[in-house]
């Protein structure tokens, strides 16, 4: 995968595209519904800006992201909502997103070689961060455009969250309690580039194939399995499939079957 400066890079181009769609918004148009129960597209936004926020001060305080993190897990399934919806009040918020990802990006950089950054799932280093936060930005921008009736060309930064997508397999079952398989998984997925992307062992006799948007898409929860052109052999990579999810937090509820036909 690409070091810190290229995930820095792609996020900056990937917030920028997002930034494209909502900076020409109407205050009406901050207030559409997404498809993500009770939030508009302002609280999408809010959501980025929180998050940009608290990476920040994990990456530059680690014990006051400490506080902030045991305060989450006090209220664990309504922290996240109250966040998004508090930060989508703010008369400035796109400002504050935008001066957040500068910030974001200079807190990354200037992260030691080889420390960790917590996080409200495992620690991560400096670069994994950036491919998070991008991951968190491709989703919530998925969510926007899907709020405006906007078709997105997909590129090759997808290759950042397909990547966050297979790392994250054993934190799906972690997160419902359940035993993670033990072999590895073999994932090949074609780009929208037309590259075949891979991870894990050539002889796996757990796979998942299929293009690599549709996989984003599943990992994130922004559309249903049923809904996706991506093929499971084995009963392991065919029950992952319903489950996995790349952001860390309780499981989602996730999309309805042909939502977006």
């Amino acid at each position: 995968m690409a070091d810190l400066a290229g995930v820095l890079a792609d996020l900056r181009t990937e917030s920028a595209g997002l930034d494209a769609l909502v900076a020409p918004l109407t205050p009406d148009d901050w207030q559409r519904a997404t498809p993500s129960e009770g939030w508009t597209i302002a609280t999408q936004i809010g959501h980025l800006a929180w998050t940009d926020d608290v990476a920040v001060l994990a990456a530059t305080d680690a014990g006051a992201f400490g506080a902030a993190l045991t305060a989450a897990l006090a209220e664990i399934d309504t922290y996240v909502d109250r966040a998004a919806h508090e930060w989508s009040s703010r008369p400035d918020l796109l400002d504050i997103w935008r001066s957040g990802r500068d910030r974001l990006a200079a807190a990354l950089t200037a992260v030691p070689a080889g420390a960790k950054v917590p996080w409200f799932g495992p620690p991560m280093s400096a670069t994994s961060m950036a491919t998070a936060r991008l991951m968190e930005t491709w989703a919530h921008g998925q969510d926007v455009a899907d709020a405006l009736g906007v078709q997105r060309p997909a590129t090759d930064r997808i290759r950042h969250v397909a990547h966050i997508g297979v790392r994250t397999r054993d934190f799906a079952y972690l997160v419902r309690n359940l035993p993670a398989p033990a072999g590895e998984f073999r994932v090949e997925l074609t780009a929208p580039s037309g590259e075949v992307w891979t991870w894990g062992p050539d002889d796996a006799t757990q796979r998942v194939s299929g293009p690599a948007l549709d996989f984003c898409l599943l990992v994130t929860q922004r559309r249903h399995r049923c809904d996706l052109a991506l093929v499971a052999v084995g009963a392991d990579a065919d029950a992952w499939l319903d489950i996995a999810q790349a952001f860390a937090g309780p499981p989602g509820a996730g999309r309805k079957p042909g939502a977006f036909a």
